[in-house]
């Protein structure tokens, strides 16, 4: 029974390789119901869970777990969804291998719980059945405005609106959810899955305003005069960063946010019935080795690209990619060339990509983010042939809002500088959360932040004196 509880962890099922190489459907497909109960009955439902606290959303996990494990599922979505609005989405990309799964006790001698798998399974089981709303408390006469739709302000409206507020999200784009919607494809995440839990939100009473660009549309003094007594900024980081080399200009290279934006948002994969297209040649190279290179990697293999490289400075080792997104990338036939950087892009006679001239690279010493610093290697330059080029080497922050707002302190790299507690920001009523503020960074640390603000606004309507920047 010990063995069982310490090894016997599901894998989960996914589809087979050269069927899902030709379309855009859901990779994994979910635990079958005896084997997510079995899964849960493997819990020691410790008296001191130390999986909790890596949850950035503070999930019961043992509490949800037990349920299950009972056969009790609405108990057990209900369970999580006192904490967490976003559990089919958090169950698809949350890392938990680097936060709740790796507090897990059984992982220190064996296999952790499949705590993702089992909050999908839950999230998927209600799907079906019909999202029910919970209670909602009588309404409060105060009007908070969250400026973005992704999910640090899909979690801070959903949390103030089962407080009871008033609250408002304007979203840019046309279609909410932000990098749930444009940034991650739909093979990893269904954007049927984003539209189940937008609704959910709503159906808490938020509003959402789309096609609303805050400092264009309107201003934030616009939003002040129209009642709004406090704010939340969820806008992310959407400006894409480039390599500054020789040739970056030519046609055929593109950032990965216009790259996966055009096929995720504008459904460029199923042009001309949608009436944006995309172009990838025969050879498809992409720089970059987090999840977003990975994604760009794979929708290139399903627009048509013959031969798809992922191009890292590093080795795979030190890749910020989740390694099953790795995994299912090489499966899929994507080659990870390693310790490889392009140093100027090469171009034909009518501007066209045809090619990166890159050079090898070596391990140093770490640099500040912990990892060892590559190197150039002298003599070592090489040319890798490409007709499309993606660059997916991070995002920084998009003035397009940040420059309206006067009095908003933002730190050299142009972020907001926010209480990491409170999210309270220089502004009196103005808080802030997610990759505007952190920079790039995971979901679920984005929706942590969104309730953490949550329940700083609250203290603000409450106790405005509590606030010390503010006095």
């Amino acid at each position: 029974m010990a063995s069982d509880r310490l090894f016997g962890r599901p894998k989960m099922p996914q589809r087979p390789v050269a069927e899902r190489i030709r379309d855009f459907f859901e990779v994994p497909l979910g635990l079958p119901e005896s084997v997510a109960v079995a899964e849960a009955r493997r819990c020691l439902q410790c008296k001191k869970p130390s999986c909790v606290k890596g949850c950035p959303v503070e999930i019961d996990i043992p509490g949800f777990i037990g349920l299950l494990a009972e056969g009790k599922f609405d108990e057990a979505i209900a369970k999580i969804k006192e904490k967490n609005s976003l559990p089919a989405i958090c169950g698809r990309v949350c890392p938990q291998e680097d936060q709740c799964e790796k507090e897990c006790v059984l992982g220190k001698r064996g296999q952790p719980i499949a705590i993702g798998y089992l909050e999908r399974f839950l999230a998927d089981y209600e799907r079906e059945r019909g999202v029910q709303t919970p209670p909602l408390p009588s309404p409060i006469p105060k009007k908070v405005a969250v400026i973005g739709s992704g999910p640090a302000g899909l979690t801070c409206a959903g949390e103030l609106a089962k407080m009871g507020y008033q609250v408002t999200i304007f979203e840019a784009l046309h279609a909410p959810g932000g990098v749930l919607i444009y940034g991650i494809p739909e093979f990893r995440l269904p954007k049927v899955i984003v539209r189940q839990e937008v609704e959910y939100v709503k159906s808490l009473g938020v509003e959402i305003q789309v096609n609303a660009v805050v400092g264009k549309t309107f201003t934030l003094e616009d939003l002040r005069d129209a009642g709004y007594e406090a704010f939340f900024i969820g806008t992310g980081a959407g400006l894409p960063y480039f390599l500054n080399i020789p040739g970056e200009n030519l046609n055929g290279i593109y950032s990965a946010n216009e790259f996966l934006t055009r096929s995720n948002l504008m459904k460029a994969y199923l042009f001309p019935r949608y009436d944006t297209p995309i172009k990838v040649g025969r050879r498809v190279a992409v720089i970059g080795g987090g999840n977003v290179a990975m994604d760009a990697a794979r929708t290139a293999l399903r627009l048509g690209a013959e031969e798809v490289c992922l191009v890292y400075r590093r080795t795979k080792k030190e890749m910020p990619a989740r390694i099953e997104e790795i995994e299912r990338a090489e499966e899929e036939g994507v080659n990870c060339i390693i310790l490889t950087t392009p140093v100027r892009f090469i171009g034909n006679e009518n501007g066209w990509v045809t090619g990166m001239e890159c050079i090898q690279m070596e391990l140093g010493e770490p640099d500040e983010s912990g990892r060892r610093r590559p190197v150039p290697v002298p003599g070592s330059e090489f040319v890798i042939p490409a007709d499309t080029v993606v660059v997916a080497i991070g995002q920084g922050p998009n003035p397009l809002f940040l420059e309206t707002v006067k009095g908003l302190a933002l730190n050299k790299r142009g972020y907001i500088v926010a209480d990491p507690d409170t999210g309270a920001t220089s502004l009196r009523g103005v808080f802030a959360g997610g990759d505007i503020v952190t920079g790039a960074a995971t979901v679920i640390s984005a929706m942590g932040a969104g309730k953490r603000a949550a329940r700083a606004i609250d203290r603000f309507f409450k106790d405005p004196g509590s606030f010390p920047q503010w006095r």
